[in-house]
């Protein structure tokens, strides 16, 4: 058969309350045996006390001679005693009841044993004996134990009605206090089950203590922060995916469009010669060749990080050197460099193509007989055309995907490579922003975070 669990609220209860019961049962178990020991030990106390007074010769121990007796915890007279020959023959008694001679009484008769306690009933009544050993016999001491045993009763009621109230109000106080130390679980349990409904991560927990409980409170809602943090870059990521596979699919559409059309006009007519087909046949290759840098920088922009590229400790100056010197072999514009010697954390490849999509950009606005400016300092990596600028217009879009501002859209280019170069600089944690000169071109700055300024040396990069 299935039980449904008890919950940890009903178990924390459960236990508190029967840890306050154990606890009360223990300190009433002890009180009692106390008591009781204490109680039955002053009864036991007067009758060594007379015994005493009986063996040192006291007339008045028995109350005979007419004298006033002490009081029984002195050692006064009993209410029961007899006396008792060797075989068991009464010699005298008081109390008018018949006290026992056991076994035990007739070993302390015989010498055999010098006393003995025993706990005897007689005609109804329950007494406390002793008996000592006398020469030629055994005196028998006996004291009621009734209202010993009328105290003991009601302390044994009175512990048990404390043990059952303190039970009973242990088990409510426990069911109270476990529902308000646990009510912080009982919300985040509430709030996690409603995040898993509605998938919902804006929901945060009250943090009400600084407690264990709180703690947990606390690392919940930074678990849900970086949870919707995570979500909305996964949201990000998609959008932008699907809005690079649209402009994929928009910016390919041309060259494909383009390139099918040569290629079923050099179908259509195999007996083309001269130089319309030279035509043809440089377009098919210059269109391929399109293609070919266009999906190659799709692929760049679409790609993260891979995870066997790592960052690394570089001289950035040289790094642009090299970038610089690639430049100066693609194109016929004039490059003026000016770096000082910089390290910093990067990855050096990523960095190096970002860098030269920069260089290519000014190359291609800058007129020829101007030169395009590189200073490195510690203002960061600043690349300065003389061109026509950006127009006012374009410079919150420079750097978007497909983007190609006024005065680019004559010229060649898919409009990736200043995105990929924003998209490069991002996973170095910097920033790259583009404006325009007062004097005429543009400026694009690329910041990156950890840059130190190093002693120059000889093998330090030239201009």
């Amino acid at each position: 058969m299935v039980t449904e669990a008890m919950s940890l609220r009903h178990r924390l209860a459960l236990i508190s309350a029967a840890g306050v019961a154990v606890a009360l049962v223990t300190a009433a178990g002890v009180t009692y045996v106390v008591a009781r020991r204490e109680l039955r030990g002053q009864v036991d106390e007067s009758l060594n006390a007379q015994a005493a007074r009986i063996a040192g010769g006291d007339p008045q121990v028995l109350g005979d001679a007419g004298m006033p007796a002490p009081s029984p915890s002195a050692g006064g007279p009993t209410q029961y005693w007899q006396i008792l020959a060797t075989d068991g023959e009464l010699v005298g008694s008081l109390g008018g009841v018949q006290l026992p001679f056991d076994r035990s009484v007739q070993a302390v008769a015989r010498g055999q044993r010098p006393s003995v306690f025993e706990d005897i009933h007689v005609e109804g009544s329950h007494l406390r004996l002793l008996a000592l050993g006398l020469p030629g016999g055994v005196v028998e001491l006996a004291r009621p134990l009734d209202s010993v045993d009328r105290v003991i009763a009601k302390l044994r009621f009175v512990l048990l009605l404390i043990c059952l109230a303190g039970a009973a109000l242990a088990a409510v106080f426990s069911r109270v206090a476990a529902r308000r130390v646990l009510a912080p679980l009982a919300e985040v349990a509430g709030t996690a089950q409603l995040v898993s409904e509605t998938e919902d991560l804006t929901h945060r927990i009250v943090v009400r203590s600084q407690d264990e409980v709180g703690e947990l409170a606390s690392h919940f809602n930074t678990m849900l922060d970086r949870l919707q943090t995570s979500r909305a870059a996964l949201d990000r990521s998609v959008e932008d995916q699907r809005q690079l596979v649209a402009d994929a699919s928009h910016e390919l559409r041309t060259p494909v469009t383009s390139l099918r059309t040569n290629v079923e006009l050099l179908l259509e007519h195999p007996d083309l010669v001269g130089p319309e087909r030279a035509q043809l046949l440089s377009d098919v290759v210059e269109q391929s060749q399109e293609l070919t840098a266009l999906i190659a920088s799709l692929i760049e922009l679409a790609r993260e990080t891979p995870q066997d590229e790592h960052f690394e400790q570089i001289r950035l100056d040289e790094l642009v050197h090299d970038a610089v010197t690639r430049a100066r072999r693609n194109t016929p514009i004039a490059f003026d460099a000016q770096l000082n010697p910089f390290i910093t954390d990067a990855i050096p490849d990523r960095l190096r193509e970002a860098i030269e999509n920069l260089l290519d950009n000014a190359a291609r606005h800058s007129p020829k007989g101007e030169l395009v400016e590189i200073s490195l300092s510690g203002d960061g990596l600043r690349v300065r055309d003389h061109g026509p600028g950006i127009d006012e217009t374009d410079l919150p879009h420079i750097f978007d995907r497909f983007y190609r501002g006024t005065s680019s859209r004559s010229q060649p280019g898919s409009g990736l490579g200043l995105a990929i170069t924003r998209r490069v600089i991002e996973q170095h944690n910097g920033s790259v922003t583009a404006t325009n000169a007062p004097d005429g071109g543009a400026i694009f700055t690329i910041t990156l975070p950890n840059m130190q300024s190093v002693e120059p040396d000889n093998r330090g990069p030239k201009a």
